[in-house]
Formats: C-alpha cells, structure tokens, sequence
C-alpha cells in the first residue's frame, strides 16, 4: 500500500531542542488535537488548528531556553498536563495555560532530558539521573558517560518503576532504583529513546532507540536480560535519529514508526507480520527534525505527521489532498474557504512586505546616523563534528537560524575535504603559508539564497593533530560571523568499541609516573576521541578502540600512577607515546616509559592495508585507462573488438571516475601510513631508516604484498 502524503505549515516559532513538541489527547472521537511546542525563547506555545488557521490556546511569557516538553497527569487518565525543563528548573501548565508548578530540581547543570510519570519525574544533567516523587528526592545515579535521553517502562503494565538512560558510550542503561541492573550495547550513541506503541508493548518492555550515526533498532528489557528484536542499518548515510514516535498512519491497525533525522529526512516504516519494519514513506524537508508526533492536527478524520524543525516551523505531512486534479478544458471552483485562504494569504504577504520596507527604511536611517549604536544581531548555530565509521571521515554539519552566506574553513593540521553530494554551495581554496603559521587549510564555501544547513566532510592523519576552525557568516546586516572550532586528535580515526580480538600480535606501552587518576584521563582525552571529559568513578578504567580506517585496534588501561595500552598496529603506540611524553613533559612530571615490540604486528598491519591499497591501485590503473579507450571507441565505431576486462572499464567508467574524485590522495594517505609503519618499526629498535624510504616508496610503486614483507624484514 502506498502511502501520499502532503507537506502543510502551520507555524513557525523560536529555534527548538530535541523533543519540545507533543501532541495533547484528542477531546472527541473525531475532533482535532491541539499543539504544544517549546523553544529557545523560554515560550510555550499551545495552538488548535481552525478553517486551515493556527488559532492559539495560550503562549507562555519568554524565559530561559526549554530543552524538553513532556505530557504527564496522574495515572490512568488522559495525559494532558504540559511540564517543561529549561536550565535545572522543571514547570508545569494545564492545558489551558495555567501554571501549576515550579521546581528547581538545585542541579549544577543544564537538564537535557526528562520523562514525567504520574507522580514521578526523573531528569537528566549531562551525567546525572534524579528521580523526584511529589517533587521529593528518590534516586539518583552518577552514570559513565553522557546521558542523552532518558524513558521509564509503563508502571501500570511493569508494576513498578524502571528508569532507561541512553548514554554517549553506545550503552542503554537499566536502573533499579540507585543502582546499575544491567546495560545494552547498542551499534551507535543512541540519542533518542522511545516506547514502543507508547505503551511499551504487550509486556511493557519494548523500547525503540535511535543512534546518532542513523541507525534504529528495537529491543526488549525484561527483568533478567534484554533481547533485541530488529535493527535497522543506515546504508544510505542518512542524518542521524532526533526523535521518533508510533502512530498508525498507514490505518492498517498497526502502528507504525516515524522517525525524524538530522539531515531533513522523515520516514514511515510500516511493521510486517512478523513484526520486520520496511520503509513505506519518505520526505525530505530543508533542515534537521528536532519532534515528530504522529495525530489529527489541520481537520478532523484527516491523520497526519506533525514535525518541528530546528527553526522552528511547526509543519504536517496530511493524509488530506491539497491540490484538484483538472483536465484540459475543465472548470475548477473554488471553495469558499479556499477563496478566504488565498485572500488572507496574500493580505498577510502584502503586511509583510510593508513591515519589510518600513524597516529597511529604517535601518538607513539609522546607520547614516552619527548618535545610533549598531548592535551585533544574535544567531544560534546547531553543530556537528562526528566521526564516520562507514568512510573513516568527520561530517561537520552546521545548521543556523537564517541563510547562510559563506562559511570559512581554517585548519592548523593536513586534512582533507571530501566531496559531499547533499552539498550545493560553491568551495574555493586559498593557498596557505604552512611553514612558518602551521595554516594547512584554507577553503571558503559560497552558500546558494535560502541555504540554513550545510553538510562538510573531511578527513585527518593520525600523528596530527589540532584544530579546525568553521567561521560562519549568516545573511544578516549588520554583518556578523561566529566562529566554531573542533579539535582533532592524535588518534582522530579511532572510534570507541566494546570488545576487542584478544588473538591479534600485540605491541604494549607501559607508562609509570607520579601522575593522579585524573591527570592520565586528561591525556587520553587529549589522545582520541569519545572519551567522556568527566574522570571515571573508581580507581582504574579499561576503553577499548577501533581504527576506522584500518580495523586495527587499541585497549587503553589506567590507574593512578600506571597506564597501559596494547594496539596491534605499531604506529598507535608510537604516536601514543610520543604525545603522552609531551603532556607529562609539559607538566614537569618524570614518566617511566616501556614498551614491548611484538614483531608479527607489523606483518598483520600490512596484511590489513593490503586489500584497501590492492583497491586503490587498481581503481587508479583503471582510471588511467579510460581516456584511451574512449578514444578507441570513437576511432572504431564501437567496443566490440575489446576485450571484456576492457569493455566493463568503458561501461563503468562514469562510476570509477566519481569514486576517484570521491576519494582524493588515498592512496597517498595508503603510502604515508605503509611508511609512518616502516619508520616506527625500526625507531623502536633505536634506528633511523629514513633514508631508505625513497627504496620503500619503489617498492610500492610495483607493488606486490610478498616484496614488501620482505623489505620490512631484511632492512
């Protein structure tokens, strides 16, 4: 069954947060909901929809910025009582607009998550779980990592409270009061959780979970142990999961998924017998899906997909036609109410378009002024730098309020820019004095009318590290830019994992030094990435890694006054130690350094490039080939007289030459690491081999996987 659904906007209101819009229970069997939406202003706003008109039940007065809004009441009946979170303060409005309370929840930080439960809430700070009762402390959990959503299984259908935190280190936690019961690894940070059918299931205990690397999945926490049912992979490289919810849209008596992601992209995935999701609809809007609801909004018997965008348009995907189908010659009237819409939109267009005027008028008038003050206008930017594990890059996403104009990229350290198809502005680089400023990159992206979102992808060498630096410049008057900036690690490709293969050669670095427990977890955070900033509670900590690019893999172990760190691939111990000295020295602290060479690691690594190098040299031998063959095709006629090898390379050359394009100097970035592995190999035994390299890089050129052994052997 095909699903048609039309875009419809209802609103627009400040910049929002992940999940600050719900959907308030229907009065009538048939009647239409009412919205509630917070955003960045501090303001509530709650509306009905009226003859295709946003008609408001109450507005709240501006304040602080509202992270979340969540519906609650007591148990058992319609929940339509509106609370919000905005700094550590939790409050709560009927739904007619009333305040009914205020609670200062007295916590250092920000709340960024909150779920409401009859009596019961529970919010979320950074790395604190709280649990209040009749606003009376309960619970309260120190969790490992950054805690980005929080759900409470059904308490009428479980029998008693059981709080879910989905956390930055790729783990859902299930709590039992204070206390850890059990956690979940799930394939990425999950970001958003949600109950399955909003109810949890027949048991409860399903909840929907979405990671912030695009992928969904269902899983089921009983008491004792947790089952995943389905997941679904991200292969098409779609954003990441913002929010989702369960609504049968399709009206086939199942309720079905949507999900909202951070590139723009809705989708409907319908459940088939045996409970499998497949993708029934999709639509793309222009800027990232912070809420998604799924109800009756704009007219009664008409469902619909209410989003929220991160500027703030309220918009719907409506089961109901919006547009006539006429044939040549046909008549079409006009609704009355049609007529009245038209006529107040253009009424509407027509204000605008005045106050425009009047205030660039204005505006004139007062920068020719000698007495007025100009005043830098205020933007908000929603940014991104996540690491890939698909293509080992960094996607930087920056999305901000108004268009965007020109974005500026500044890097101190080599890295690469990647081609990104989702990407229309025009780049241009500038050349860089990389020798005496450390400037490596220079690139200025031209964005086209309208842009609020850009996607950029780039790519770092392990060993160096620094930072990239975005300045951005809306199209705003007076002119102003904000400049964000990213750090790049040492070990930039490396990406958190939960085990590792314990059978693989292992080269181990042994530090010991008058250090303290959060000192050493300065450095590793320093050192790579997804590392939680906070210092771990206990005495010792065990990360285990996985480079993105190679499969190669590093366990990171330490303690007050010991770090160990094993790694099969040479190269990691030796950028791991060179770094750590660095920051010890920089401290004056005296570091006992031992290190044990394992010598079949360094045959391993290159057995572990040899596919991807074999690839690139063929793919390149291919590309070289193209030219030449299209000449002889057009000097002949035809292809026919090739051979087949020949002939598959002519009619795939349109896709070899955009994989090509698609990936610049890999395989340089393939000889650097070959080299960077040969130099590190031999300075471990305290030579300097240097000079050998231009023999290497021979070698590389007629390649051949036995040769190279050999080299790295005999030299």
């Amino acid at each position: 069954m095909e699903l048609s659904l039309n875009h419809v906007d209802y609103l627009q209101v400040g910049v929002t947060s992940q999940k600050t819009m719900k959907l308030l229970p229907a009065v009538g069997r048939k009647a239409t909901q009412k919205v509630a939406v917070a955003d960045h202003d501090g303001v509530v706003n709650c509306f009905g929809m009226k003859k295709g008109e946003a008609v408001p039940v109450f507005k709240s007065l501006p304040g602080q910025k509202i992270s979340r809004l969540e519906l609650g009441g007591a148990l058992g009946t319609p929940q339509e009582k509106i609370f919000v979170c905005s700094g550590s303060e939790v409050r709560g409005y009927t739904k007619k607009g009333k305040q009914f309370l205020s609670f200062e929840a007295n916590l250092t930080e920000s709340i960024n998550a909150m779920h409401v439960s009859g009596a019961d809430l529970f919010v979320c700070a950074s790395y604190i779980y709280n649990h209040y009762c009749d606003c009376k402390d309960q619970d309260y959990y120190l969790s490992g990592d950054k805690i980005n959503d929080i759900v409470c299984l059904p308490v009428e259908t479980v029998g008693r409270t059981v709080p879910i935190l989905a956390c930055q280190d790729r783990v859902l936690r299930m709590l039992q009061g204070s206390e850890l019961l059990y956690d979940f690894e799930v394939p990425g940070p999950p970001s958003v959780l949600e109950l399955h059918n909003r109810d949890g299931g027949k048991n409860g205990e399903e909840v929907l979970y979405g990671t912030a690397d695009g992928k969904l999945g269902l899983v089921q926490l009983t008491s004792s142990a947790p089952v995943s049912k389905w997941e679904v992979d991200n292969e098409k490289k779609k954003g990441g999961v913002l929010c989702i919810d369960t609504f049968d849209i399709l009206g086939d008596g199942v309720k079905d998924i949507l999900v909202g992601r951070d590139d723009g992209t809705v989708e409907v995935y319908g459940l088939d017998s045996s409970g499998e999701p497949t993708l029934r609809f999709e639509n793309v809007l222009s800027e990232s899906v912070t809420s998604i609801q799924g109800g009756c909004v704009g007219k009664e018997s008409y469902d619909e997909v209410l989003t929220t965008t991160y500027t703030g348009w309220v918009s719907g995907l409506t089961t109901e036609p919006q547009q006539m189908e006429a044939g040549p010659g046909d008549e079409v009237k006009m609704s009355r109410e049609t007529q009245a819409k038209v006529a107040a939109l253009r009424a509407e267009l027509e204000q605008l378009q005045v106050k425009v005027m009047q205030g660039r008028e204005k505006y004139q008038q007062s920068s020719q002024s000698n007495t007025a003050v100009s005043a830098v206008p205020v933007f908000s930017i929603n940014d991104r730098f996540t690491l890939c594990q698909d293509d080992a890059s960094y996607s930087l996403t920056l999305e901000v309020q108004t268009a965007i104009d020109n974005l500026l990229l500044q890097s101190d350290v080599p890295i690469d820019l990647l081609d990104v198809d989702k990407n229309s502005a025009v780049v241009s680089f500038s050349e860089c004095d990389s020798e005496p400023n450390g400037n490596f990159l220079l690139a200025t992206y031209r964005c086209q009318a309208n842009t609020t979102r850009l996607e950029l992808k780039v790519r770092s060498i392990e060993g160096q590290y620094g930072t990239l630096q975005a300045y951005v410049t809306p199209r705003l008057q007076p002119k102003t830019c904000q400049v964000r900036q990213y750090q790049i690690k040492p070990l930039s490709l490396h990406q958190r994992t939960h085990s590792i293969d314990q059978d693989r050669p292992m080269n181990t670095l042994r530090l010991v030094g008058q250090f303290s427990f959060a000192e050493i977890h300065s450095w590793v955070v320093f050192c790579l990435p997804e590392v939680p900033e906070k210092t771990p509670a206990g005495e010792n900590i065990t990360f285990y890694f996985q480079n993105t690019f190679l499969g190669t893999q590093l366990e990171a172990s330490y303690c007050k006054g010991e770090g160990n760190f094993k790694s099969d691939n040479i190269s990691t111990i030796s950028i791991l130690k060179d770094v750590l000295s660095k920051e010890a020295t920089k401290r004056k602290i005296n570091l006992n350094i031992s290190y044990e060479v394992n010598e079949d690691s360094v045959s391993h690594t290159l057995k572990m490039i040899h596919p991807k190098l074999e690839y690139q040299l063929l793919l390149a031998k291919k590309v070289q080939l193209i030219d030449a063959l299209k000449e002889l095709q057009v000097h002949e006629g035809n292809a026919d007289f090739l051979i087949p090898e020949y002939r598959s390379i002519l009619d795939e050359s349109a896709c070899l030459l955009e994989e090509y394009k698609k990936q610049p100097a890999h395989l340089e970035r393939l000889y650097g690491m070959i080299t960077d592995l040969f130099i590190d190999k031999f300075k471990f035994k305290g030579q300097n081999v240097k000079t050998k390299v231009s023999q290497l890089l021979e070698i590389l050129d007629n390649y051949d996987l036995n040769s190279l052994m050999d080299f790295f052997n005999d030299a």
